[in-house]
């Protein structure tokens, strides 16, 4: 659907994408254009007074800066080729650097220990952008390894994988004047990504410092400070890290070279995460190594795709667009798209409802003319056979079971039609105690349903159908919610409310009620999720396993019929849903259930009825009950033939009884027609759809009312009866 807004939106946010990416490809690139000049400004700063020989290189391998001890000890200068410099000290430097680099650019940082034949060093090297490279050369001799760490010259802190800070050395301990003992006492949301300024409480105030992340070998990792005497406005990357969207930058094999502060929250990114694009987001078909990998050779098409984030605490989506760089890595930027993809998940299911609608439509009409047929004719033996008679019992299961059946037949168009509710009174004992095998073989073997009514008649106003269909939905979510099976208790209470109820933003007024609650013992509901079980579509289940329509279906009934309806839970300890509807007193109560055909009363009505079906075996049973109540009855099979009987004028019908859909024409159709000639007579309509189906009808005919299917003996001649008058 070329109109439909979730295109629109996801063209909008595709657009943005690119428009982003496109600036910051042309921000990266001018990194190197005016970098060199900032980074030695930099590398000057936080090296100048190091001990140890500090260099930072561009990507030829030039050097841009040296310090003074590494001047002193390589005779480095400014300009000259690093691997040069230090070919004066170790074999295949020039090798070394290039391999050096290249390790670098995929990881964010390398380290190596490199042995001459009288010393041994310690070579780091971390990237500072795509275009500068830091290098620190240590000098450490086995026996005073760890002295040189303990004296260290950049502060430095040792990490374990879980955070923990294992060991800080002197430098360390001086400057910030403190003993953190996990890195989230430093940095809340996480260590910034390497190259990044990050301001810190030190010994003495506020200082900013130059973070570099290195990994060691044992798996854990060195975080070394480098001091920023004077920053007189952020770096180019800290305008990343304070961007509006969430930015990445990941080498070819997926590793995460710089990651901004919305990224780190977007994907979860801690300071002992995992830093691989891989283990973070899932793809939406295809791996995401395959999609990065086509980004990088410039055979993927410039389109972004909706990833799901790995994540424990919450469902996440991403939209990620890739567009590659110059280093033959790429950069990301990444939307959150949770609710993009909600929507879109809702649009899916309601074109889903939508087609079982119009299905069980269609299948409704004829089945409901089966089961009228099959209930119809039971209850013109059920006349002939009391209760005595040893056959009354297998004709009251095909009763019985024909109900159930057309029971499935109105749950099924309750998810794809609004229902025009018939409230009648209703007992509410009698009424759950008639549902409770059907309820039973809901559950199934591992659940046990209880059953619990308070004294004295509990009786409301309401559609007895409707109501049935709310008490299934919650005792099936209550099942579902106990998969190792346990009990569903239903209850009835009389419930006096003195004072008005504020709750769930709603105000129940004073009076008094009838209570209904289902409690379960199942798995819960958590506390942020409560607020949103009665929404359309929403649904804890797995996909599949519900259509996220059942609550709040139970929810429109319950309003529709002047009801409350709340919800408590504990996680792990189960859930009950409380139903308030105004209490019923009525002078005499009748039985509203379990009934069964009865013989028609002694009094008969004498009228001539027209009744137009085409299902045969509908149309015998319909004409025999009506016969049975002294009625003459004119048999048509179609809405021709119909009116073929009205054209002898002599004729005289005071009722019309037919079925709506038929083939030819309809039962609408043909009646009008007929009362052009006939303007009093009375009519029935018959339909196995819902009442809406001929709900223009019924407003523009006179004298009109609807009979769904299937009907009994007693609703039929009750019916056609009132018509008579």
């Amino acid at each position: 659907m070329i109109g439909s807004p979730i295109w629109g939106l996801i063209g909008v946010a595709i657009g943005m994408t690119l428009v982003v990416l496109s600036g910051l490809a042309l921000f990266l690139a001018s990194l190197g254009r005016r970098g060199r000049r900032r980074w030695r400004r930099m590398a000057e700063a936080a090296a100048f007074h190091l001990p140890s020989p500090a260099i930072v290189s561009d990507r030829r391998g030039h050097i841009v800066y040296a310090n003074p001890a590494a001047c002193k000890t390589f005779d480095a200068r400014d300009g000259i080729d690093l691997g040069q410099v230090l070919g004066r000290v170790f074999a295949s430097a020039e090798f070394m650097v290039h391999k050096l680099q290249n390790e670098a650019l995929q990881n964010g940082a390398v380290s190596e220990d490199v042995a001459t034949r009288r010393k041994r060093f310690r070579i780091q090297v971390h990237v500072f952008s795509r275009a500068a490279f830091f290098w620190q050369i240590l000098e450490m001799p086995p026996e005073t390894r760890e002295k040189i760490f303990a004296e260290g010259q950049l502060p430095m802190l040792k990490i374990g994988r879980g955070g923990t800070i294992l060991f800080m050395n002197v430098a360390a301990h001086r400057m910030l004047g403190t003993q953190p003992r996990h890195v989230d006492d430093l940095w809340p949301h996480g260590v910034p990504c390497s190259g990044a300024l990050s301001e810190l409480e030190a010994e003495g105030g506020s200082r900013y410092f130059r973070v570099i992340d290195m990994e060691t070998p044992e798996g854990r990792r060195e975080i070394y400070l480098c001091p920023q005497e004077e920053v007189e406005k952020p770096g180019d990357l800290d305008l990343l890290e304070s961007l509006p969207v969430a930015f990445l930058k990941i080498s070819v094999n997926g590793r995460i070279q710089m990651i901004n502060r919305l990224g780190r929250d977007l994907l979860g990114v801690l300071g002992d995460a995992p830093r691989n694009f891989f283990e973070l987001v899932e793809g939406p078909g295809r791996p995401v190594r395959d999609w990065l990998a086509d980004t990088v050779r410039g055979r993927a098409v410039h389109r972004s795709e909706v990833l799901r984030v790995l994540r424990e605490d919450r469902e996440l989506f991403v939209q990620v667009a890739l567009e590659r760089v110059a280093d033959g890595g790429v950069i990301a930027v990444l939307h959150d798209a949770t609710d993009l993809k909600t929507l879109e998940a809702q649009f899916v299911q309601s074109q889903k409802m939508q087609a079982i609608g119009q299905l069980a439509g269609g299948v409704a009409h004829d089945f409901n003319n089966l089961l009228t047929a099959i209930s119809g004719h039971c209850d013109l033996l059920l006349l002939r056979h009391d209760e005595g008679d040893p056959h009354y019992g297998d004709l009251m299961q095909i009763n019985q079971n024909a109900n159930r059946a057309a029971s499935l037949v109105r749950q099924l168009l309750a998810f794809s039609r609004k229902q025009t509710l018939r409230p009648e009174l209703i007992d509410l004992r009698d009424a759950l105690t008639d549902l409770g095998h059907l309820l039973n073989r809901l559950v199934g073997e591992t659940v046990a349903l209880k059953l619990s009514h308070a004294p004295g008649a509990c009786c409301i106003r309401a559609d007895k159908r409707q109501m049935e269909q709310v008490i299934m939905n919650l005792v099936v979510n209550a099942r579902d919610a106990m998969p190792d099976g346990g009990q569903v208790l239903i209850e009835t209470l009389h419930y006096a409310l003195n004072e008005e109820l504020h709750r769930d933003r709603v105000v129940v007024p004073p009076g008094n009620y009838i209570l209904i609650r289902v409690t379960d013992e199942g798995v819960g509901i958590a506390k942020d999720r409560l607020s949103k079980v009665f929404e359309p579509f929403y649904s804890t289940k797995k996909v599949g396993e519900g259509t996220g329509l059942g609550l709040s279906t139970a929810y429109g009934i319950v309003k529709q019929s002047g009801g409350f309806i709340f919800v408590d839970s504990v996680v792990g300890a189960g859930t009950s849903f409380t139903l308030y509807f105004p209490a019923a007193y009525p002078k005499e109560m009748v039985a509203i259930s379990g009934q069964t055909a009865t013989p028609p009363p002694k009094r008969q009505n004498s009228g001539t009825v027209l009744l137009v079906e085409d299902e045969a075996p509908v149309r015998a049973f319909a004409a025999r009950a009506l016969q049975m109540r002294g009625m003459n009855v004119i048999k048509a099979s179609s809405a021709e033939e119909a009116l073929e009987f009205l054209g002898d004028e002599s004729l005289a019908v005071d009722v019309f009884v037919t079925d709506v859909i038929m083939p030819g024409l309809d039962g609408p159709s043909w009646v009008r027609q007929a009362l052009e000639t006939r303007p009093r007579t009375r009519v029935v309509f018959m339909s196995g759809y819902a009442e809406e189906a001929v709900a223009d009808a019924l407003a523009h005919i006179e004298n009109s009312v609807f009979l769904p299917k299937p009907f009994s003996l007693a609703d039929l001649t009750a019916t056609v009866s009132a018509q008579l008058g």
